[in-house]
């Protein structure tokens, strides 16, 4: 009987990796579908090349820092219970080299290739599996802090904050760092449109995404037994919440219609375990509305040019998403219990507080010792010309 759960379980967090991997090509075609033309090929092999340094580096470093074991013994010990510790490692995996795919939406179209892979490394390596150690293994007594503090420890069951508030806010530091494109604000006061430049690409990488999320929260219980069709039903109300809510403050706008499901599944993830499905409705729909209307706020009032409004999507839904949980959550309002709203608050800002700390640091290194942008030719005549020497659709075939 053993045998047979631990096969179990290890082919269910299998498939959760799996889905979340595929995840990786909704980032990648999401981001494809929004930069201009001549940025498209850049779009898609920055997601597959910063996976594959994820991949590397997680496996090395950044799993020990977050769970103080590693892989480097015998494969004798890898295949114990039918290698689930092995699955557990791709299945968060995929976790941390979202972080990268979510600071590349942020950083396209002027960002380095290679600085950003020596990026990827660092956070990869030590600055998101530092604060994933901190709540998901209870390292350095942080959560046995803010239990005593506030009766209940900080509930983040598939990354909200760890995952996607991390990622928005490290990517806030390096738009921030990077500065707006050329010519995107200009001297006199003027702003240049960049719209979508396809809109079917953009909406199949929100359907990938929006399909492969539910692997990323029910497969977020690890373990055969303890699967919970409340959360798949959360994250599909959560879904539809930011999609209605994100159609009628953005106009009917198609490039918020499919940022919308986004929102509203970011924020659920921490409290998809707990909330009632109405509770998840709600909590979507107001990240719906949290990301249209910061959008449009970051890009317009502020100038801060980040192109696939990661710091609005993931930042700001990610860190409501964190104290979501802790309002709908409770029981009062059809939750299951077992979370504080002071405990929530405190855990969703330390994770912030980290992320933007770690962002200006990795960035505001590199830019001072190798530089981050691309030169003001190479990014007039696009990331694909300039670091791939080939468009995604060459004007004329070769004959030969």
């Amino acid at each position: 009987m053993d045998a047979l759960k631990q096969g179990a379980d290890a082919l269910f967090i299998l498939l959760g990796g799996i889905m979340v991997l595929a995840m990786h090509a909704g980032f990648a075609f999401l981001e494809l579908g929004t930069v201009r033309q001549k940025n498209q090929v850049n779009a898609l092999v920055k997601i597959l090349v910063d996976f594959s340094v994820s991949t590397v580096v997680y496996f090395l470093v950044g799993y020990g820092v977050a769970y103080g074991s590693g892989f480097l013994v015998g494969a004798e010990t890898l295949v114990q219970k039918n290698g689930y510790e092995l699955v557990k490692f791709f299945f968060l995996l995929t976790f941390a080299a979202a972080i990268p795919a979510i600071i590349s939406g942020g950083i396209a179209e002027r960002a380095r290739f290679w600085p950003q892979l020596l990026a990827t490394a660092v956070i990869v390596g030590f600055v998101y599996p530092f604060f994933e150690g901190i709540v998901w293994n209870q390292h350095f007594g942080v959560q046995a802090w803010i239990k005593q503090l506030t009766g209940a420890e900080f509930h983040d069951f598939a990354g909200s904050v760890v995952v996607h508030a991390v990622g928005g806010w490290i990517a806030l530091g390096a738009v921030l760092l990077l500065g707006p494109r050329a010519n995107r604000y200009r001297k006199d006061g003027a702003m240049s449109a960049h719209p979508p430049s396809n809109i079917p690409f953009l909406a199949l990488g929100s359907w990938i995404l929006i399909v492969g999320w539910f692997g990323f929260n029910v497969m977020s219980a690890q373990t055969l037994d303890k699967i919970s069709g409340l959360v798949a039903v959360n994250s599909l109300m959560a879904m539809v919440g930011g999609t209605l809510a994100a159609l009628v403050a953005g106009k009917n706008d198609p490039g918020f219609v499919h940022n919308g499901p986004l929102a509203g599944l970011v924020a659920v993830c921490a409290g998809s375990d707990l909330m009632h499905p109405l509770g998840a409705l709600a909590v979507g729909a107001v990240a719906g509305l949290l990301f249209v209307g910061m959008f449009t706020l970051t890009q317009n009032r502020w100038k801060i040019d980040d192109v696939l409004g990661v710091w609005p999507l993931h930042g700001l839904c990610g860190a409501w998403g964190g104290i979501a949980a802790g309002i709908f959550g409770l029981q009062s309002m059809g939750g299951l219990g077992g979370v504080s709203f002071a405990g929530q608050l405190i855990g969703t800002a330390l994770g912030v507080g980290w992320a933007l700390l770690g962002g200006l640091v990795v960035y505001g290194t590199l830019k001072a010792v190798i530089g981050l942008r691309l030169s003001q030719e190479e990014e007039y005549e696009g990331a694909d010309l300039s670091i791939h020497r080939i468009r995604a659709t060459p004007e004329r075939e070769s004959s030969w």
